[in-house]
């Protein structure tokens, strides 16, 4: 799938459970330590504006504060996003990192964004009492495609120790005990 399809179909699921939050919903707490709803926004918001300006020199507003309006941050995040991928220009930029090597902007946003996007999709259903189905061919595929770096990713700092789950545990269970998550236990 183009990597501007898979960002519009995550995003529009990010996008339902960011209208879904109940009222007094933002507050509650994340699976990620520390962390309340509003952080998991926080956090998609926060990181990319710099991965992009340092890897590809592209300058992604910040938009609206997510905690004035979460709701409203986000959509305006998922558009600019969108727009990014859908202009053949910008996507095909070229992005470097040294953590991820030479590739254009679409494969840097797909490969980092878009599923980070998906990942804290958990959070956030989790957090505010949503359906937390992820989801599984999509789970799946990003689980292929991170258990090769799993020792990079163990040494950013940016996931947990992997949660060990039964040998039997569904996919997507896998998939968030692989990134430091226990599917099993409540916040």
């Amino acid at each position: 799938m183009a990597a501007a399809d898979e960002h519009r179909l995550v995003a529009a699921g990010f996008t339902r459970l960011v209208r879904g939050v109940p009222p007094g919903g933002w507050d509650a707490p994340a699976p990620v330590d520390g962390w309340v709803a509003r952080d998991v926004v926080r956090h998609l918001l926060d990181w990319l504006p710099g991965f992009l300006s340092v890897g590809a020199g592209i300058e992604l507003a910040i938009g609206i504060s997510v905690d004035a309006d979460p709701v409203a941050a986000w959509e305006t995040r998922a558009r600019a996003v969108q727009d990014l991928l859908e202009d053949p220009d910008t996507a095909g930029r070229e992005f470097e990192s040294p953590h991820l090597g030479e590739m254009t902007v679409e494969a840097a946003i797909d490969g980092a964004y878009t599923v980070d996007v998906f990942l804290h999709s958990w959070d956030l259903a989790r957090a505010t009492g949503q359906d937390e189905t992820l989801d599984p061919r999509r789970c799946r595929r990003v689980l292929d495609r991170m258990r090769p770096f799993e020792a990079a990713m163990r040494d950013s700092g940016q996931f947990g120790p992997r949660v060990d789950v039964p040998d039997d545990a569904g996919i997507q269970a896998q998939l968030l005990g692989f990134i430091g998550r226990d599917p099993f236990q409540r916040t």
